[in-house]
């Protein structure tokens, strides 16, 4: 199910670096140290850190300009918070503090002195069951080489200019006015930019409306999809495209999400962002000192992004599934499917704390045609026709 949810769960924050004086040194035997992660539900790279030597989880999120911790966090390792009013978010603006740390550490990094950005962090951001403590943002490791072998579960830092494998390359600079690492795509024929990099990003590709337009591609099929970030939830388009390409990189059926008018992007003055859900068909290295990301060849061969043939995106609650949002023209939604209704069981088995990892829960991406008796929590069973709908 986790590469269906890939595109729901999103989170990026656009605050402002903010002051404090502090110094990051690398171990000499940083290339050993890699740094082992799991996907969140949300698709995002989450793993272990210490902050001020008490262990915490972080979230590895290249498009927040300002690492963030939790005020959760902070209030139980009693942080002192100053008010420092409030930053662009998925969904919404949020209200944001500042406190100064004495070290962070993970992988070959310690980073002493200087501070953190502070605000809540729901774990909706996640699709997870408990929020995490930190998003750990370029302004910690940009310095640099960021090599993240999604393949293996694992991530490490290098010294800018190291080349540990060999692939097509794209430029990536850090945008004064964004403050985030950027880059460049091209669709249908037209150069996209800035483009933002940010492994926070659950989903595949995501375009600002504008430079949805300003592509004149033909009409495709299209339905809807949903995100949330730490300031709520967000309706977007969704299609799928034949190809694009990221710098010398082609890649052909690549999910594509499209903003509303006013959408995030947009207000921060990107054309778009590429997401954790594209970057992680490949190892890919993020180098801005370097002035290029690099991307391997995939280890497999694509085989094109999973699509809902149900319409129904819903996120795992203990012994039942939660509707999140019902896709425009599908099957659910014919159905009368709403958000917010409760599964309880798929075909007459009862979903269980395993059914997140489970071939069962491939029901929503099965072939076309398959008929799912899906229990709802009420006692109330409903039949579903799955079929492709975009």
């Amino acid at each position: 199910m986790r590469l269906l949810l890939a595109f729901l769960a999103l989170f990026l924050v656009a605050a402002l670096p903010l002051p404090g004086t502090s110094s990051s040194t690398l171990a000499p035997d940083t290339e050993a140290r890699w740094v082992p992660f799991d996907l969140t539900p949300g698709n995002q790279i989450r793993f272990d850190l210490t902050i001020d030597g008490r262990p915490a989880v972080a979230i590895l999120d290249t498009g927040v300009s300002a690492s963030v911790v939790s005020r959760a966090f902070a209030a139980n390792a009693r942080l002192r918070v100053q008010p420092r009013g409030s930053a662009t978010a998925i969904g919404g603006a949020v209200a944001i503090g500042w406190t100064t740390t004495h070290d962070i550490a993970f992988g070959g990094l310690v980073r002493r002195g200087g501070g953190l950005t502070v605000t809540s962090l729901p774990a909706s951001a996640t699709l997870s069951d408990r929020p995490v403590d930190m998003l750990v943002g370029h302004d910690l490791i940009d310095g640099y080489a960021l090599d993240i072998d999604y393949a293996a579960s694992r991530f490490r830092l290098l010294p800018s200019g190291r080349l540990p494998f060999r692939g097509a390359s794209a430029p990536l600079a850090v945008s004064p006015e964004q403050n985030l690492y950027v880059t460049q795509l091209t669709l249908g024929g037209r150069r996209l930019q800035p483009v933002v990099v940010d492994t926070g990003d659950g989903s595949s590709i995501t375009l600002s409306q504008q430079a949805w337009r300003s592509t004149r591609l033909a009409p495709m099929p299209m339905t809807t999809t949903i995100a949330y970030g730490i300031g709520g939830a967000q309706i977007t388009e969704l299609a799928i495209v034949d190809a694009l390409s990221v710098g010398r990189l082609g890649a052909e059926k690549v999910e594509l999400r499209i903003e509303p008018n006013g959408g995030f992007s947009q207000s921060i003055g990107a054309a778009g962002r590429i997401g954790s859900g594209f970057l992680q068909r490949y190892r890919v290295l993020i180098d801005p000192g370097a002035g290029h990301i690099v991307f391997s060849e995939p280890t497999q061969p694509e085989a094109g992004p999973l699509r809902s043939t149900s319409g129904i995106l819903a996120r795992t609650e203990k012994d039942r599934l939660r509707v999140l949002h019902v896709m425009r023209g599908s099957p659910a939604e014919s159905g009368g499917w709403r958000s917010g209704e409760t599964i309880c069981s798929i075909d007459g088995t009862a979903i269980g704390s395993s059914y997140a990892t489970s071939r069962a829960a491939g029901w929503s991406v099965d072939r076309p045609g398959r008929v799912v008796a899906l229990g709802l929590c009420d006692g109330v069973t409903r039949r579903l026709t799955l079929q492709r709908f975009y």
